[in-house]
């Protein structure tokens, strides 16, 4: 009320912008980690700062960020950490909820957005996710799987015994890929996890994935998920995997990537394998298996699956999130391009046969 003095007024005051904030999201039904997140940040903020936010100036960010990017911190990451501040300053500013008024009685100052198109950090390159990350190109990944193909056929052909690993590997490889999997997804799989789909019964017994060791969020268990199948030529490759090539391998139990000596393939194998396929064929030494994950959903985007579709599939609860995952390829756009400008400037030439 005013003319009422508040005890240790800076703390109460604080400390009541942040609970109001917070409701403010929840009444948006925003999710409570996402929440949690951004009050973490701008807590961050203020003992980076060491005052208050009616006496924060635009200076405040570029020192912070700077000091973010010396530790290293990846460019979207510094993004999403000055939006969530920037969203509290926003909500600060906003007459409607006069905080401006209660900071001028108290305090004799007022809190304004201190973050401006000149001090915040821009959509850098199409794709902000790790650069080890990024999706491949269609040829890059024709390269890669031709190399997998190749390496079994010259195993083979030298009588090795390695020919069913190298096999498995390669099988390995498309699965990833196909089903947009992580490293420890595919690893943990079994054969009993794919079964048909009646909405898509060229698949044959192939046409779904459940995914049960997901990755959890914090403090809980494994998510699960069920990922449909939308490439024939990867249930095929499957297939021959499991029907004709596995039961080489004399494998006793359900898991699908069995090793000669009863184990199963874990995820620093993977890594190690993928890498010496990616150096022998020249891309990136920084690409890793994940890049394989972004580059089904990158794909899939490209070839006209929905977005919210791609997101299922991915496992995401969030579609930003999905989002750091694509990065539409050069040709994709300009075709988009041609179909909008066709549809609004040459309608007829979408009626010919």
């Amino acid at each position: 009320m005013p003319g009422v003095a508040l005890f240790a007024a800076e703390e109460t005051v604080l400390t009541a912008m942040l609970e109001g904030w917070e409701l403010q999201q929840r009444s948006r039904m925003l999710s409570g980690l996402t929440i949690e997140r951004r009050l973490l940040t701008v807590r961050r903020f203020v003992s980076f700062t060491n005052d208050y936010p009616w006496r924060w100036t635009p200076g405040d960010v570029e020192a912070w960020t700077a000091e973010m990017v010396s530790a290293g911190l990846a460019h979207s990451t510094v993004r999403n950490y000055q939006m969530a501040v920037a969203l509290f300053c926003g909500y600060l500013s906003d007459a409607r909820y006069q905080w401006h008024e209660v900071c001028e009685r108290h305090f004799g100052d007022v809190p304004v957005q201190i973050f401006h198109e000149w001090n915040t950090v821009i959509h850098r390159t199409d794709y902000e996710g790790r650069p080890g990350n990024r999706p491949l190109s269609r040829d890059e990944l024709q390269a890669f799987f031709d190399y997998c193909d190749q390496r079994v056929g010259q195993v083979r052909a030298r009588g090795r015994k390695g020919w069913l690993a190298t096999f498995r590997d390669a099988a390995l490889f498309k699965t990833i890929y196909a089903w947009g999997l992580r490293r420890r997804e595919a690893a943990k799989l079994e054969i009993v996890d794919w079964s048909a789909n009646a909405a898509a019964p060229e698949f044959g017994r192939y046409g779904a994935l459940a995914v049960r060791y997901g990755k959890a969020m914090r403090g809980s268990p494994p998510r699960r998920r069920t990922v449909l199948t939308t490439m024939g030529w990867a249930a095929e490759a499957l297939a021959e995997w499991v029907e004709e090539v596995r039961p080489l391998y004399d494998a006793t139990g359900t898991a699908l990537w069995p090793t000669e000596r009863r184990a199963v393939v874990g995820t620093d194998a993977i890594s190690r394998r993928f890498s010496e396929y990616r150096d022998a064929i020249g891309l990136d030494r920084n690409l890793g298996p994940h890049c394989l994950r972004h580059s089904f959903a990158t794909h899939l985007l490209e070839d006209g699956f929905d977005h919210l579709f791609v997101q299922q599939q991915l496992g995401h609860s969030w579609g930003s999130t999905t989002a750091i995952y694509t990065s539409v390829g050069a040709d994709y756009k300009n075709r988009a391009l041609r179909q909008a400008l066709d549809r609004a400037f040459h309608p007829e030439t979408l009626n010919r046969d």
